[in-house]
């Protein structure tokens, strides 16, 4: 059963201090001057992408609910504070009570996006907004990343499935968040049990090259896998030389044997190799698994390869070359007073060097053309027109503080795969270029 989501099968400590110091010293100014209730909209999204990136992917939406549900100041995080004296006894006195009552809209998880793309608009008061800054920006950052190196690896991999198994080359909790954003962009297992446990994720393994140096020989290694794990196990054949090890490999398991795993050398060459020597034993339904450091290139160099599936690790983990998004959380419009029904009033930064950004409580809609395939992100302020009415891209993700858009996580690698296929063909290419889709900034009148 997949459970992504749809509860917490492990405890989730409270995410209230997954924050900079400068939101709570921002809240003690805000309180007294009086300010701190004024409503208000935040929006994440980035100004550009990461070089060479067609399309980003959403992903770590269902990870902000939770830690917006446990973002709570218990006794001892309060402690902390006051020891350290970071703000004063009335802030500390309001942080008790805190809980987030406003409402959360944003793109569905799964989604794909791009420059100026509104994936997450937050809204209430200031002060209850403005201390969920950082703890959203670390989880989108992260996740959308991984998801989208994910998405470009899982493109280059056709039909064939893709292991995660990144778990040692990155922090021990976030190999958990890196698992599950790349299921969603299209990874089909993750060696990692944690993320198995806690979002249902399907799990594999193998063995590595110590299982066979613990034993006198190769053959012993394989003799005591495949009586502990059975025939449709998967070998490692890369640890002395690789033929004579395919050749024990067939002998020990016989010509059902699962696969086997090459971890090393010239992938193409080696791969092409093993299957001639597979099939000339009998072994024709005998899988070949490569690793070795792989990226969204050197899966689509192996296309032509005999190969049945891969195994990423470093690359998937770090984004393959960009580890985050550079995803910004904005106050964009915010209320003339404190009163609950003053008019908002849009408010934007304005400064050189690429970091301006555009004020105003914004809608999204991606226009399409006669094919059905995105042609542009619409971006804009006031009324919706009519035309894009029905092409809307943001969902509502809490209300009142309540979570209301919790789903399983296979719903939302569904929904990437639809996304991804609803864009123009040149999407999926490794070259470097510009976003696929342009932005189209729309400000009409209320």
């Amino acid at each position: 059963m997949n459970t992504a989501d749809l509860g917490l099968p492990v405890d989730v400590p409270s995410t209230a201090l997954f924050t900079d110091q400068y939101e709570l010293t921002m809240l003690q100014a805000a309180l007294k001057a009086g300010t701190a209730e004024r409503r208000s909209v935040f929006e994440v999204f980035t100004r550009r992408l990461p070089e060479g990136r067609r399309y980003g992917v959403l992903a770590g939406t269902g990870r902000v609910l939770d830690a917006v549900e446990n973002f709570r100041f218990d006794a001892d995080v309060l402690g902390f504070l006051r020891e350290r004296g970071i703000v004063d006894e009335e802030t500390l006195d309001w942080l008790a009570g805190y809980r987030f009552s406003g409402d959360v809209w944003g793109y569905p998880e799964g989604e794909v996006y791009f420059p100026g793309s509104p994936v997450m608009r937050v809204e209430g008061s200031f002060a209850e907004c403005v201390l969920l800054e950082t703890v959203i920006l670390s989880i989108l950052n992260h996740d959308s990343a991984i998801a989208a190196a994910a998405s470009r690896m899982s493109s280059a991999a056709g039909d064939r499935p893709l292991i995660e198994m990144g778990a040692r080359r990155t922090h021990e909790l976030a190999a958990v968040a890196a698992a599950r954003a790349a299921y969603i962009g299209g990874f089909t297992t993750t060696s990692d049990l944690a993320a198995g446990f806690r979002y249902g994720i399907p799990t594999v393994g193998t063995s590595a090259h110590a299982f066979t140096l613990l034993h006198d020989t190769e053959r012993d290694a394989f003799r005591a896998q495949v009586d502990s794990l059975g025939e449709g196990t998967t070998l490692l054949v890369d640890t002395y030389d690789v033929a004579e090890a395919v050749r024990t490999a067939v002998e020990v398991a016989g010509p059902a044997l699962g696969a086997v795993r090459i971890d090393s050398g010239d992938l193409l060459l080696v791969a092409h190799r093993v299957r001639q020597q597979l099939d000339a034993l009998g072994a024709t339904e005998t899988r070949i698994i490569v690793t070795s450091d792989l990226d969204e290139y050197a899966i689509a160099s192996l296309a032509a390869a005999p190969v049945d599936a891969y195994g990423v690790g470093t690359q998937l983990v770090t984004g393959s070359g960009h580890p985050t998004c550079s995803m910004v959380y904005k106050l964009v419009a915010r209320a003339e007073s404190a009163g609950p029904t003053a008019p908002l009033v849009p408010v934007a930064k304005k400064s050189t060097g690429g970091k301006t950004s555009v004020g105003g409580r914004k809608w999204a809609a991606r226009r399409r053309d006669a094919d059905g395939v995105a042609e542009a992100e619409v971006v804009g302020t006031g009324a919706v027109p009519a035309a894009l009415a029905g092409d809307q891209l943001l969902v509502e993700l809490v209300k009142g503080g309540e979570a209301v858009a919790r789903e399983p996580l296979d719903t939302v690698r569904d929904r990437h795969r639809r996304a991804r296929a609803n864009l123009p063909l040149s999407a999926t290419q490794l070259s470097r270029g510009e976003p696929v889709l342009p932005t189209e900034y729309v400000h009409a009148r209320p």
